[in-house]
């Protein structure tokens, strides 16, 4: 191409002009494809009136227009050279320092290398904790390196520190390594084979039952006693199974029914001393200062009615003796939010010689102790992570599954009952408000909780007195969609997912707007950073999740939903009138925004929707049997009936066994991710029963692969190894970090969450706490250092 001969007919253009003269002097072309682009930037390179620009000019352009093709070409090279570890991130930052156009693969990795050096240093100090870092981050994406790719990490970190290849480091790494896999392997192998004789140990059992019409030969009576018997609870039924047409078909233990023989003569003279059914005193079992009645010895084959009985899931308020020692009383205060439910009773609380405040959230529980620090009650902190004792104090703030059962106190209060009807965490709620060993008891919530709690007090034995309240301000429903542009200063944006809020977020900022988030994943103290930043002014907008729906103090003038369906893990469904008033009953401030406003974002649905639901009377549940579940003492009970120390075949056992289906009293929680635990932990050896249940407790989520961590974690303190806390990773500076390192940054403080958690239970195994401590502190930093960047307007594709 020459200045005076067209370019496929088309007529010449300056920048066409400076495109001929510089080639003509460089011989770099660029490639069809290229040249729109080269073209666009010639133009707002020329100086007017000119038709030229310098050699080193054209060759920068050409370099940032062969940016993308470099980054994929290295993104595939890297991949297929099994270095998994090195971000896209990192490529586009070696990529951005290349000077040559015509730099071929040699030199991307050339420009690369120290790139990617770099990073790996910022994960850690050493070698040691670099390579853990980095597979931990590698985990959390569902990557697990295989040992050629293990080994080629181990060289990039030892020439990323300048170690020689005969340096111990690496020997020791790969040997250790290669143990952990072997290990790994192991684990998998048993822990299969453990759940398949668990499996079948139960498969021939349910085998050997017979039905009803064998109950009178094998026991030695007459069909009309056997009857009896099991109308009274004496004579267990193990298994019942739902026919067609809706009959029950009921099944016996043969071997049970033979051990029970020698009862038979007490049960005919009507002594009533061996009945499972006699002296309960309520349908829950409980009575004052009563117990619940022993079970007949029946025998090492043990029935499934046994091991409920064992349990004592179908009596459960009986299960906390010091609260059913106690002349306990009470008091349900219900009402929406900004009601001032918590006002007396903390008040109370506080005047109280001895007292206890239970919060659904580690934020709460703070937000408690701080509450009666303000009434002058210094009290104690126990959550699942963090402990803070005062001595001499007898007032402690904690979250709700951290209720102590057996130390009586004055008076107690338990936050946000509403969370009774949750399938994971209503278990902690009916276990804290059937045991909780206070006197007056306050109970806290919705007015949807009402029928529950209510059951509850039945259940116990307990009196009960019921509070009222009305909102502080009034509340009403906008008559009209909001478009985005049209939100203002104190409005709340609510939208459901993660990905959302940080859409909604780059879309206001767009706009010029200052915004704070609030989502699930942000840890309780970044959470707090963010409300605070809204409340005084320094963000205009909020936007957040259902997060914000308890816990946070937030000073909204309007709630505006994105939109009116969210995804509850199993389907997508409309929002239910709970979710619109809690959620929508943070709009409004006693003293400050006297009538709160609830509207929709335009497009998102019809304002004549939240109306309705803003109106409706509290939606009565469908099931008000409350959640129960097994803790530590029932486990170990069920383990040693059965004769087994698998914590798989007792969470087995009892999801089969314990609590019928159509119990009239109450109903089994979800307990699918303890199962998951105690399965992957089947072939991890060296754990007693206990410290197995402890695992399936702590608080992982499976979403970042942290079962499988967690196994690792159990297998290193089974065989007696220190578990060292997490990392806090690499952190770019805030003002480059994008979604994908935010990201990565909060699955590193749930790793940290779940570590904290098991250094309270297992401190000689899961050492340096502070060191965990100060990680937290660091990344909720960064965290909010990131959240709090506002001029990323041109930077959407990260942010």
């Amino acid at each position: 191409m020459t200045p005076d001969d067209p370019i496929a007919g088309r007529p010449f253009s300056p920048a066409r002009q400076a495109l001929a003269h510089v080639m003509a002097r460089t011989g770099l072309v660029p490639e069809s494809r290229e040249e729109p682009e080269v073209l666009r930037r010639l133009a707002r390179a020329l100086e007017p009136g000119t038709q030229d620009v310098p050699d080193e000019k054209y060759r920068q352009i050409l370099c940032v227009v062969r940016q993308k093709k470099w980054i994929s070409r290295l993104i595939d090279r890297t991949r297929r050279s099994g270095r998994v570890w090195i971000m896209r991130a990192e490529i586009e930052q070696a990529v951005a320092g290349i000077t040559d156009p015509e730099a071929d693969d040699a030199a991307l990795e050339r420009a690369l290398a120290p790139v990617a050096e770099a990073r790996l240093r910022e994960y850690g100090t050493s070698p040691r904790a670099v390579f853990a870092a980095v597979q931990a981050d590698l985990v959390d994406t569902g990557r697990v390196l295989s040992p050629a790719q293990t080994d080629l990490l181990l060289m990039a970190i030892a020439v990323a520190f300048g170690l020689g290849a005969d340096d111990p480091f690496l020997e020791t790494a790969r040997r250790e390594e290669s143990q952990r896999q072997t290990a790994t392997s192991r684990i998998e192998k048993v822990g299969r084979e453990r759940r398949e004789q668990e499996e079948e140990h139960l498969r021939t059992w349910e085998e050997s039952l017979v039905p009803f019409s064998e109950v009178p030969r094998l026991l030695h009576c007459s069909p009309r006693e056997a009857l009896r018997w099991i109308a009274e609870n004496r004579l267990p039924v193990a298994r019942k199974v739902l026919e067609s047409g809706g009959r029950e078909r009921w099944e016996f233990d043969p071997a049970t029914l033979v051990a029970l023989r020698t009862q038979l003569p007490e049960w005919r003279r009507g002594s009533g001393q061996g009945g499972a059914g006699q002296g309960n005193p309520g349908p829950g079992g409980a009575g004052r200062g009563g117990s619940a009645p022993v079970a007949p010895d029946m025998g090492r084959k043990v029935a499934n009615a046994v091991i409920a009985r064992v349990a004592a899931l179908d009596r459960y308020a009986a299960h906390f003796r010091t609260a059913r020692a106690l002349n306990r009383r009470i008091t349900l205060v219900t009402g929406p939010t900004n009601s001032g439910k918590s006002y007396t009773a903390l008040n109370a609380l506080a005047q109280a010689e001895s007292g206890l405040a239970l919060a659904p959230l580690r934020l709460l529980a703070h937000e408690f102790r701080e509450a009666l620090a303000a009434r002058g009650v210094e009290a104690s902190l126990s959550t699942g992570e963090e402990r803070i004792l005062v001595p001499g104090s007898r007032h402690l703030a904690a979250t709700v599954e951290m209720c102590p059962f057996y130390n009586p106190v004055d008076v107690a209060v338990i936050d946000e009952a509403q969370m009774l009807f949750d399938t994971d965490r209503g278990a902690a709620w009916t276990a804290a408000i059937m045991g909780a060993p206070a006197r007056h008891l306050y109970v806290l919530g919705a007015p949807d909780c009402i029928p529950m709690v209510r059951r509850i007090a039945e259940l116990c034995g307990d009196p009960l007195d019921e509070i009222s309240l009305e909102r502080k301000s009034p509340l009403r429903a906008a008559s009209q969609p909001v478009r985005l542009a049209e939100l203002g200063a104190g409005d709340a944006l609510i939208a459901f997912s993660r990905r959302e809020v940080l859409d909604l977020r780059a879309a206001l900022m767009q706009h010029g707007k200052r915004v704070a988030v609030v989502y699930g994943a942000l840890s309780p103290e970044v959470r707090r950073a963010e409300a605070q930043r809204f409340n005084n002014g320094q963000a205009d907008i909020l936007v957040a999740t259902d997060a914000i729906g308890m816990g946070l103090n937030l000073s909204i003038k309007r709630v505006v939903f994105a939109s009116l369906k969210k995804y509850d893990g199993r389907q997508t469904r409309d929002l239910t009138v709970q979710e619109v008033k809690q959620i929508g009953g943070r709009a409004g401030r006693f003293g400050k925004h006297e009538t709160g406003v609830v509207a929709v974002l335009a497009g998102a649905g019809s304002p004549s929707f939240v109306r309705r639901q803003l109106e409706a009377d509290p939606e009565l549940p469908a099931d008000l049997r409350p959640f129960v579940q097994p803790d530590v003492d029932i486990v170990k009970a069920v383990a040693s009936e059965i004769g087994s120390q698998s914590l798989y075949g007792v969470l087995a056992r009892i999801h089969r066994a314990v609590l019928r289906k159509d119990d009239p009293n109450y109903r089994l929680s979800d307990m699918e991710q303890a199962f998951a635990i105690a399965s992957a932990l089947e072939g991890v050896e060296g754990l007693d029963l206990a410290m197995r249940w402890a695992y399936a407790m702590c608080p992982v989520d499976d979403r970042d692969n942290g079962i499988r961590r967690l196994v690792g974690w159990a297998a290193d303190h089974a065989a007696g190894r220190k578990v060292l806390p997490p990392g806090s990773g690499h952190l770019p500076s805030a003002e480059r970090a994008g979604r994908e390192e935010l990201e990565r940054a909060e699955k590193r403080h749930k790793r940290l969450v779940a570590w904290r958690w098991l250094a309270l239970r297992f401190p000689d195994f899961y050492p340096d706490r502070e060191e965990a401590e100060d990680t937290t502190r660091r990344l909720n930093d960064w965290i909010e250092s990131v959240l709090r960047q506002q001029s990323r307007a041109r930077r959407t594709q990260k942010f």
